[in-house]
């Protein structure tokens, strides 16, 4: 038996074997870009400008949707649709305990206060009885976040903000062209946001974000709301008029016409993608204890990000040794030079933010009426459990060649699951401190250090 590479064996991912570049980049894409250089007309607030209404039109057709609204990023985009489904400070709006602190954030810049649910230990998505558990007579909107591109359950969570009055909002940064019950996402809630940053499926040179609805009045908001509160035409004069507040999160003409190329192979890299991933997955789901993501048969996964977990049983350890475990093999596999990594530390009620209700000088927990819910980490048992006994692989897939490296990385799996007694025996005797500890002690050392 190969000796494993953190105890001074030879690696089973060569270092010759990296992560290929993503987005890569084509002759197609330089020549769209130089396209815009060439014409002059770089943002949505030039008279003529064409690529990001292109853009626009392009997305909306192929998510299924009337309208399509570029903004300059993909927390832009939540804060445009927040504020164009007409949510005010001292709203509450419904968001997962599980996810990037972009999709809590985005209500904060509303001043409205994030009401966190737990999510579902197989989608790792919102879980509907907690989002029906959260919501509250000032609840106005649900955001709902397709973590990794596993569309969550939409048609229960739209059920349960019908019964209550509220909008559904999907965030579907990462879930990019993945189905629910035939649907694309993006398509199904009231205004649906996407992120087009470096690291997504679908990536622009840089940031953006698109808005995608079927109505007009939200349209006509998320337009005003992302450049002034303007209304800009496509030709003519601009008047300079601000009919509403609203921010300058205006798309850039060379990341719309870098997306624009990308775009029209996307549906190709998504087919493969989807191959090689599940190909990989099927080999790692015969190891023993390790336990790959579950897509239901009624929606597609867009693969953005793999989270497998680990099942300490199937090593002989106790259900209480599942983060030491995950610990454990984390660090023999990256020894083997398999890229694995967490995907958040800690819930995002746990972030520094809400425990100090920092906001906006205490705002909007301090208006009058408002409510201060619940931001204790331990009302959030799945989210904990999650992050303690899962991993990730990112970036590494994304790329249409990435077949090579994740057959190393599959080897490197089988090789570390042959030492699995060491590993077992290295889980059951380390001293673990779950990883949202270990995060809050880093804050509190950056914090000390930033205001010294």
């Amino acid at each position: 038996m190969e000796e494993l590479a953190m105890l001074g064996g030879t690696r089973a991912v060569p270092k010759d074997v990296r992560i290929r570049p993503w987005p890569m980049v084509t002759d197609a894409d330089r020549e769209a870009v130089g396209r815009v250089l060439d014409g002059g007309r770089f943002t949505a607030a030039a008279s003529g400008e064409v690529e990001i209404a292109a853009l626009e039109r392009e997305w909306a057709d192929l998510v299924g949707t009337r309208h399509c609204v570029a903004v300059s990023n993909g927390t832009a985009a939540l804060s445009v649709a927040l504020g164009a489904l007409g949510v005010q400070p001292g709203d509450e709006v419904v968001v997962p305990a599980l996810s990037f602190i972009a999709s809590a954030v985005a209500p904060l810049h509303l001043l409205a206060v994030p009401v966190f649910a737990d999510v579902d230990p197989v989608t790792f998505n919102l879980d509907p009885a907690a989002v029906e558990a959260a919501i509250t007579p000032r609840t106005k909107a649900i955001v709902v976040v397709h973590l990794h591109g596993l569309p969550a359950d939409l048609d229960e969570i739209t059920a349960v903000a019908r019964r209550h009055g509220v909008a559904v909002v999907e965030d579907a940064a990462q879930a990019h062209g993945a189905f629910y019950r035939g649907r694309l996402v993006g398509s199904i809630g009231a205004v649906n946001t996407f992120s087009l940053n470096v690291s997504k499926n679908l990536a622009t040179a840089g940031e953006g974000g698109l808005i995608n609805t079927d109505d007009d009045a939200l349209r006509t908001a998320s337009v005003m709301l992302r450049q002034f509160g303007e209304l800009i035409p496509a030709r003519g004069e601009r008047s300079y008029v601000a009919h509403r507040l609203g921010w300058n999160h205006k798309p850039n003409a060379i990341q719309a016409a870098f997306t624009r190329s990308r775009l029209t192979r996307f549906a190709d890299e998504d087919k493969i993608r989807d191959h090689t991933v599940r190909g990989f997955l099927a080999r790692l789901a015969e190891l023993p204890g390790l336990v790959v993501p579950t897509v239901p048969d009624d929606r597609t996964h867009a693969w953005h990000i793999l989270r497998l977990r680990v099942d300490p049983a199937a090593f002989g350890l106790a259900p209480d040794r599942a983060g030491a475990l995950r610990a454990a093999l984390t660090r023999a596999l990256r020894a083997e030079g398999v890229a694995v990594s967490p995907y958040q530390l800690m819930p995002l009620p746990g972030q520094r933010v809400f425990q100090d209700l920092a906001g906006f000088g205490g705002y909007p927990w301090a208006l009058p009426g408002a409510r201060t819910p619940s931001y204790r980490i331990e009302d959030f048992p799945t989210t904990l459990r999650v992050i303690d006994e899962t991993f990730t692989i990112q970036k590494a897939h994304l790329h249409p060649e990435a077949g090579e490296l994740l057959d190393r990385y599959a080897d490197a799996f089988a090789k570390v699951w042959s030492h699995r007694d060491t590993i077992a025996g290295h889980a059951h005797t380390a001293e673990h401190r779950p990883p949202w500890e270990r995060a809050a002690a880093v804050a509190d050392a950056e914090w000390a250090a930033a205001t010294a």
